[in-house]
């Protein structure tokens, strides 16, 4: 395509934060007692906005850049300069491209251009005349991962968090040279780690440190004088030096071949594991990669660039820009009804009722997070003691996975206390129960803080699905009481629900809503309802399944059933993870809330009469089988389903349920029953959440009469 075109798409975005680069004559150090190797042109990315808004790469930032690069190309083959460099402003090298530019692309054409117009000015990078170099001083995700690509050389600082090729994440491919360029660098083994396992394992990326080990950047400096270290580096190498690095991957080495192949299957499988194979883009990137090895550089960009077009206008793609742009990174940061952070009083000790096993991981998350003193209690000195063991042995686990320094450890440990009395609770300012779940026995827990703790000590509670405004009703302060809604694993789970009883107040809420920003957790404001959000979504679809096998239809078909909404495990699955005992109790109180539309399973009950916590035993061949005894006790109807015919009763079900919860005000609009199910419940982020997915299969509309969201909101139309 032409500048004109290229030209012709950036006008599209007169609005764009454009990233500047604006370049600095450096003249490089004298090594070894010999002259300077010549003048450095350092490149510097910088949008002149602060932290909170990270450089990106939109079509205005790819024009200016080009434009950039081609003027050093001019100098550098004139002798003027004998090397490039590119780095970031504070704590950010570049972010990656500009996603709310991306889903403006309507038109196929424009997203080709934006794919092209990166290949255009990522080449001119890579053939300057001279060596590049890029100094990854932070944040490079995506296209900005690319840049340091496609550059000769790289460092890297120990700080610098963050580097990634996220795309599979996000619905597209790596579409500016990552997918031909990463596993010649580190293998395709590491590649397909890089780009598919660490993008759907929860978007992990990887730390400086990191990225030097496994061979992305060829030096690793500290953060404090990282810029002059990397120029000196720079100077060394521009001055004959060769560099330390790994032996560059020749694709046509049969035995590299060999290993390519069973990368790319790794990875397919990995892919299958994870989405069910549910969204297009991670086989696409797979796809990609299982050919280009015996490609040019200049047939995989035009292979990347058409694949990235297509992708752009899916469905899959728009709905992870919802769910990852317009909630976890937006509304998440703005929780809907949230009062003003003004009204929060502050905590400086924190008591927590109960030592066993999610006692003791709040425990040591409030010291982890917060700083401030926690104290632990239980009704004898052996569970007491038991908790602070596990808070120990937890904290010793971090210090071995060098998640953790030794004095950081030695203060969590030394902030989490135990004891027998609640006496200890005297001077708290949030105390939170995490005993058994069972209202009777919390109301008690209420009554006896209440005669301890000041007039101003917030409670809370942890109960997942029983009555907030019950566990008040008898409360001389029943204003102070609040739900605050952890899910397991607490350490990884980042959402919190937070609920509000009708005489919960604002001060309170305020607090909590700190709390949870403190404890680095997404918060949303739940009207108390039984099982608030996830559970109740949750509880519904798996008592739908759970009934078509009592109805007769096979195990196996009814857990496989809702594989194409690519969930990170299968209904049985969960009910083993969570326990039978446990999820038979939440179904029946939400049998007595709410009746029929959550049935409770006599083949259940029947299992865990006899104790049997799962469904699922291993088979001889590896499989999952019922065994002989659990059959013996059940009994089915005669009427199976089809797995098509369990997936839709579910969709219909989630369908008229979320409607449910949205007419009585469980939360401010569907955007928060999105939030918590991805991230409370690992809902997948391809589908934008759960409403989004049930507007494009029709549920919505079949139940409800209307879809949830507006046409085009995580959707093309």
């Amino acid at each position: 395509m032409s500048a004109a075109d290229f030209r012709k798409l950036a006008d599209l975005f007169p609005d764009e934060a454009v990233t500047h680069a604006s370049v600095q004559d450096i003249e490089l150090p004298a090594t070894d007692g010999k002259a300077s190797p010549g003048v450095l042109a350092l490149i510097t990315l910088d949008n002149g906005l602060d932290h909170s808004r990270p450089t990106t790469l939109g079509p205005n930032t790819l024009v200016e850049l080009g434009g950039v690069l081609e003027g050093l190309r001019e100098r550098a083959a004139t002798g003027e300069i004998a090397a490039v460099a590119v780095t970031g402003k504070p704590n950010f090298f570049v972010a990656g491209a500009d996603l709310s530019a991306v889903t403006k692309l309507q038109q196929r054409e424009h997203g080709l251009w934006m794919a092209q117009l990166g290949h255009d000015v990522y080449s001119t990078l890579a053939n300057l005349g001279v060596p590049s170099f890029a100094f990854i001083n932070g944040v490079a995700l995506g296209g900005g991962l690319e840049i340091a690509l496609q550059s000769t050389y790289r460092t890297v600082s120990t700080r610098a968090g963050a580097l990634a090729l996220p795309e599979a994440f996000l619905g597209l491919v790596p579409g500016w040279g990552g997918v031909y360029l990463l596993p010649r660098l580190i293998g395709p083994e590491n590649a397909v780690k890089v780009m598919i396992e660490n993008a759907l394992n929860n978007n992990r990326t990887l730390s400086g440190p990191e990225a030097f080990q496994l061979g992305i950047a060829d030096a690793l400096f500290e953060p404090e004088d990282f810029l002059a270290q990397s120029v000196a580096w720079a100077a060394r190498v521009v001055a004959g030096a060769t560099p330390e690095r790994p032996a560059a991957v020749d694709p046509a080495d049969p035995a590299v071949a060999a290993r390519w192949a069973d990368a790319v299957a790794a990875g397919r499988a990995y892919v299958e594991t994870k989405t069910s194979n549910a969204s297009p883009a991670p086989a696409e990137v797979l796809n990609i990669m299982a050919v280009n090895r015996t490609m040019a550089q200049a047939e995989s960009a035009a292979l990347e660039c058409e694949t990235l077009a297509g992708l752009m206008q899916t469905d899959e793609f728009r709905a992870t820009v919802y769910a990852f742009l317009d909630l976890v990174q937006k509304r998440a940061k703005r929780p809907a009804g949230a009062p003003g952070r003004e009204l929060a009083r502050p905590v400086t000790k924190i008591g927590v009722v109960g030592a066993g096993l999610m006692a003791s991981q709040l425990a040591l998350l409030f010291a982890r997070q917060l700083g401030i003193p926690v104290v632990l209690t239980d009704i004898d000195q052996d569970r007491v003691d038991k908790g602070i063991g596990y808070v120990h042995n937890e904290v010793d686990k971090l210090v071995a996975k060098g998640r953790l320094g030794t004095d950081a450890a030695t203060k969590a440990k030394s902030l989490v206390t135990g004891s027998v009395s609640k006496e200890t609770f005297a001077d708290a300012d949030f105390v939170i129960e995490a005993v058994f779940e069972e209202l009777n026995v919390k109301k008690q827990v209420f009554a006896e803080l209440e005669a301890i703790v000041s007039p101003e000590c917030i409670l809370a509670t942890n109960t997942s699905s029983l009555s907030v405004t019950a566990m008040a009703a008898d409360l001389q302060y029943p204003e102070r009481l609040v739900g605050f809604h952890f899910f397991n694993p607490v350490a990884v789970m980042p959402l919190l629900e937070i609920v509000r009883a009708p005489k919960t107040d604002d001060a309170v809420l305020a607090t909590a809503f700190e709390l949870a920003k403190g404890l680095k957790k997404t918060a949303v404001l739940v009207k108390d309802a039984p099982a608030f959000v996830v559970n109740r979504i949750l509880l519904r679809l798996m008592g739908e399944v759970t009934a078509a096998f009592d109805e007769g239809t096979p195990a196996d078909v009814a857990d496989a059933a809702l594989r194409p909404m690519g969930l990170p495990m299968t209904p049985f699955t969960l009910l083993a993870m969570v326990g039978l005992p446990v999820a038979q109790h939440v179904q029946e109180s939400l049998h007595a809330a709410f009746g029929d539309r959550f049935p409770v399973s006599q083949n259940l009950q029947k299992l865990v009469d006899n104790k049997i916590g799962s469904l699922w035993s291993t088979a001889a061949d590896g499989g999952q089988e019922i065994p002989a005894a659990s059959s013996a006790l059940m009994s089915f109807g005669s009427t199976p389903s089809t797995a098509e015919e369990v997936l839709r009763r579910t969709q219909d079900a989630l369908a008229e349920e979320i409607g449910l919860m949205l007419e009585e005000g469980v939360v401010a609009g569907p955007q928060d029953i999105d939030l918590c199910m991805i991230l409370g419940a690992g809902w997948p982020m391809f589908l934008g959440g759960i409403t989004p997915y049930l507007d494009r299969v029709g549920a919505s509309e079949r139940v409800n009469g209307r879809r949830f969201l507006p046409p085009g909101v995580a959707s093309r139309s």
